[in-house]
């Protein structure tokens, strides 16, 4: 398992401390996709630099 895969599942799980409404769904996801994002950020996959605009040439 990757960074990607354990950064999703452990934002996930980390999300059902929640559960019992929509908004609960919500969080759910948000934690889930910040999860997904850090594992890419682990596995090289994505550069924040790229993300914030740092490095662009002027």
């Amino acid at each position: 398992m990757n960074g990607t895969q354990t950064g999703l599942i452990a934002g996930l799980i980390l999300g059902l401390a929640a559960t019992q409404s929509f908004t609960a769904f919500l969080v759910t996801l948000a934690v889930g996709i910040i999860g997904l994002v850090v594992g890419r950020v682990i596995d090289g996959e994505l550069d924040l630099g790229d993300l914030f605009g740092r490095g662009r040439d002027k």
